[in-house]
């Protein structure tokens, strides 16, 4: 018995190895964007579906809501994007909780729960980009 529930240790020490060092790596590159965009005063990738369209994109302003957010200042970032920034918590409850399930169990899979928390997420964010391009909409628009 205490074998099976060392080994089980293990393989969840293992599994929360792997998760740190991949979380690490996403949030390594996140922070030296932020610091290179910092730097510069301002976002340095530009959208292309704007560049390309003269439209707004669901995720335009993002990197600029992450500046903000960085800054402490949530009116900008509500600002910048805010269909992202109110999801945001949401997404994150979302990846903690498959992160938590899959370090005990080795499931990373979403919950049927999720997938439609998810997929609503989705309807809203196209809904998003699809009215912060309507006239009577503008002020869905990021903020320079």
């Amino acid at each position: 018995e205490f074998r099976r529930v060392l080994f089980r240790s293990c393989r969840m020490r293992n599994r929360f190895k792997k998760l740190c060092i991949r979380t690490g790596w996403l949030a390594g590159a996140g922070l030296f964007y932020l610091l290179i965009c910092n730097l510069a005063g301002r976002p340095l990738i530009p959208c292309m579906f704007h560049q390309i369209t003269g439209l707004y994109c669901p995720g335009c302003g993002v990197s600029r809501m992450c500046l903000a957010l960085f800054r402490l200042d949530f009116v900008s970032a509500f600002r910048a994007n805010a269909a992202i920034f109110l999801l945001l918590p949401a997404g994150l409850a979302i990846a903690i909780q498959t992160a938590v399930r899959y370090v005990k169990t080795g499931n990373g899979r979403l919950t049927r729960f999720q997938t439609w928390i998810l997929a609503g997420m989705t309807v809203i964010l196209l809904l998003f980009g699809i009215l912060r391009n309507l006239p009577g909409f503008t002020w869905m628009q990021p903020m320079p």
